[in-house]
């Protein structure tokens, strides 16, 4: 993947999400960290790309400690469903405390994933 390629995946999403800005009306007001619904309904269903060169682990929950359930191939790109702090990670991205949820019992850490943020890019997770 070039970097263009890369620019191409931002200046899409933002694109979706001033879209949505736009669009906002009261119904749709920001949440606690001032992010509307409708954006992060938006970043839901964006996918993300897993560091190159990593055959990523797929665990149970947001720790190492738990049972891995599966393994993405190599330049996996995910879906994150909601995200939750868990056990402290480094990777290719720095270290986060940030696991993101990418299917029912399925968790990976965000310090593997190319986000283009240090904090969470959609929902918590309700646990």
């Amino acid at each position: 993947m070039t970097t263009q390629d890369h620019r191409d995946d931002y200046l899409d999403l933002d694109a979706i999400v001033g879209s949505l800005d736009d669009s906002a009306d009261a119904s749709t007001a920001g949440d606690a960290d001032g992010t509307a619904p409708a954006a992060r309904a938006a970043l839901h269903h964006s996918s993300y790309a897993t560091a190159p060169g990593y055959r990523l682990k797929v665990r149970q929950g947001p720790g190492t400690d738990t049972p891995v359930v599966r393994r993405l191939a190599e330049g996996a790109r995910i879906q994150i469903r909601c995200q939750t702090r868990g056990q402290r990670v480094s990777g290719p991205y720095g270290t986060s405390n940030i696991w993101d949820n990418i299917a029912p019992g399925e968790y990976v850490s965000d310090a593997y994933v190319r986000t283009g943020s240090s904090g969470m890019v959609t929902q918590s997770c309700m646990n």
